[in-house]
């Protein structure tokens, strides 16, 4: 059990990131590809990438564990979505901080050399590493990465809307039930071994994780006092919102199709609101202005596809149970049956 206490001040700086970055997702898919099998929403997804990890992604391969945590990219190689970013970051990495990352983490003793290598600062290493990093990236993520960072946006906008409605506390308390609990002022979280972490006014930061599946990490740097911790949760929670990102890859078909039906911004604009959005956010999301988005959004509330909720003097428009079979069927016909 991990047990994560609370002070008031850690209450109020508590807020929710967008990502943990490419390279961390690029580093728990790996974690998830080695694995003897995986749950059903990530079957696609094993059965399009096992297998087709070319020979330049060994050095990043190797280096994970025989057991326990394995390396933490996101402290090495930052948390941009960008994975050409991140590997800029993980060549900068200070080098004490790449030796405590790789000391930390029971590799094989077959690749012990190899770490320390990289460990004790041997520029080609990190370049190798780095090299590695990109070409694991390019067959487990970035063929998905799109469609999982709309995932993950909406993951977070949904906890920002608890936030509103339920505050804080209400927000830990809705997080991933059974795997939390929230007994105040201690948050409670299924994990392998006994571990006790004070914040001490640091505050936490929620991020959605895609490459996970009913598992929780809390990601922090014991050495470094303002480093604020990070818990990692699962933002694929069932096998629909998993299954949907693997197929048809970045979608592309999909919207195509569905651009030709109603449009190209208000196809776009349908899919935004499966989740949930308010009209500012909309427009923002659309590159387009509020009354333009209003104005999409009057179309498809017309025509049954979303509803419109007001709240005070905002509102919320969410894709109806019709807008969500529109786009099932057209995902159905992208896939297999060609054009519409």
């Amino acid at each position: 059990m991990l047990r994560i206490h609370f002070t008031a001040d850690d209450l109020a700086r508590t807020q929710v990131a967008a990502t943990i970055g490419a390279a961390a997702e690029t580093y728990y898919s790996l974690e998830m590809l080695s694995r003897r099998s995986v749950a059903v929403p990530f079957w696609h997804w094993r059965a399009k990438v096992a297998g087709r990890l070319p020979q330049e992604a060994q050095p990043l391969t190797v280096l994970m564990p025989d057991h326990g945590p394995g390396l933490d990219l996101l402290a090495l190689a930052g948390d941009s979505p960008d994975i050409d970013q991140a590997v800029d970051t993980l060549l900068r990495a200070p080098r004490a901080r790449v030796r405590r990352e790789l000391q930390a983490v029971a590799f094989d003793s077959g690749h012990s050399s190899w770490a320390r290598t990289v460990a004790e600062g041997d520029g080609e290493a990190r370049r190798h590493l780095a090299t590695a990093l990109e070409a694991c990236h390019r067959v487990t993520v970035g063929p998905y990465w799109p469609a999982a960072r709309s995932r993950l946006e909406a993951v977070r906008a949904q906890y920002a809307r608890t936030f509103l409605e339920t505050g804080v506390e209400g927000l830990l308390a809705s997080l991933c039930p059974p795997l939390v609990r929230w007994s105040p002022p201690v948050l409670e979280v299924c994990y392998p071994r006994p571990v006790d972490v004070h914040l001490g006014g640091r505050g936490l930061v929620l991020a959605p994780t895609v490459f996970s599946w009913r598992e929780l990490s809390l990601l922090y740097d014991p050495y470094d006092e303002e480093s604020v911790p990070r818990l990692t949760v699962p933002a694929v929670t069932d096998p629909a919102n998993g299954c949907a990102l693997w197929h048809g890859g970045n979608g592309t078909g999909t919207d195509e199709a569905l651009g030709t039906l109603l449009g190209r911004t208000r196809a776009a604009a349908l899919q935004l609101l499966v989740d949930g959005r308010g009209t500012t956010e909309l427009a923002g999301r659309l590159g387009i202005t509020p009354a333009a988005a209003s104005q999409h959004a009057k179309a498809l509330r017309g025509a049954g596809l979303i509803t419109t909720n007001r709240r005070g003097g905002s509102v919320l428009h969410v894709t109806t149970a019709l807008g969500r079979e529109l786009l099932g069927g057209i995902r159905e016909h992208a896939r297999g049956n060609g054009p519409l």
